[in-house]
């Protein structure tokens, strides 16, 4: 077991919730290490940074989605895959967070510690 890559960040749930969190986390990663370019359009990646690339995808996601995808073998393809599926949620998250936003009022808390959870809660 100790030859098992402890995860770098939370996993991708099956339900999206935290897709756009884990986007950022995965494009950073991606870039550390210099594979970024394995899930852009057009790349000219090797064989095997691309079987890098799509092991970290696939240890970074839920193990139902995993299931799901068993036959994608392009990093590319999953990450296309993924964007596909939970790519709307922007329309959804980012509405609410600008509703949020506006209707945030520093005298509706009893502390700032209240007010400051809740404000970086609607940024992030």
């Amino acid at each position: 077991m100790a030859n098992i890559e402890n995860r770098k960040f939370i996993a991708l749930d099956i339900s999206g919730k935290n897709y756009l969190s884990w986007v950022l986390d995965v494009k950073l990663h991606l870039s550390a290490k210099k594979l970024r370019h394995t899930i852009d359009e057009d790349n000219a990646a090797s064989n095997e940074e691309r079987v890098t690339a799509l092991i970290f995808l696939r240890h970074h996601i839920d193990a139902g989605l995993k299931y799901e995808y068993l036959t994608v073998e392009n990093p590319l393809e999953l990450w296309q895959n993924l964007n596909d599926r939970f790519e709307h949620l922007k329309a959804v998250v980012v509405p609410k967070a600008l509703n949020d936003w506006s209707q945030l009022r520093f005298q509706d808390f009893k502390t700032v510690s209240e007010y400051n959870s809740t404000l970086f809660k609607i940024v992030s």
